[in-house]
């Protein structure tokens, strides 16, 4: 094992950290700018009205409910088919 080769690599990367220091410290005076995409702000309001609506949509719940109750509420397999499909197809991996 040669230890000054280590030493050698140690010191190369000793002096480019000190050399980042100093461009660092050089740039300090350049100041730093934060602006919100218009995309962004549209996306965030979207996603502040999707956070307050209901989860649980009473009136459809009630409704179906009340169907099942009176033995009135039927479901197409075709249907259910077509949703299941529709749902497989639009999945992205």
């Amino acid at each position: 094992m040669r230890i000054d080769a280590y030493n050698a690599v140690n010191q190369i990367y000793q002096t480019n950290a000190a050399a980042k220091a100093y461009g660092a410290a050089k740039k300090q005076s350049v100041s730093d700018k934060f602006e919100i995409s218009s995309e962004a702000k549209t996306y965030q309001t979207a996603k502040a009205a999707v956070s307050q609506a209901d989860d649980i949509r009473a009136d459809k719940v009630a409704r179906i409910k009340a169907q099942m109750e009176a033995g009135t509420y039927n479901i197409s397999a075709a249907a259910v088919a077509d949703k299941m499909m529709n749902q497989v197809t639009t999945l992205t991996f």
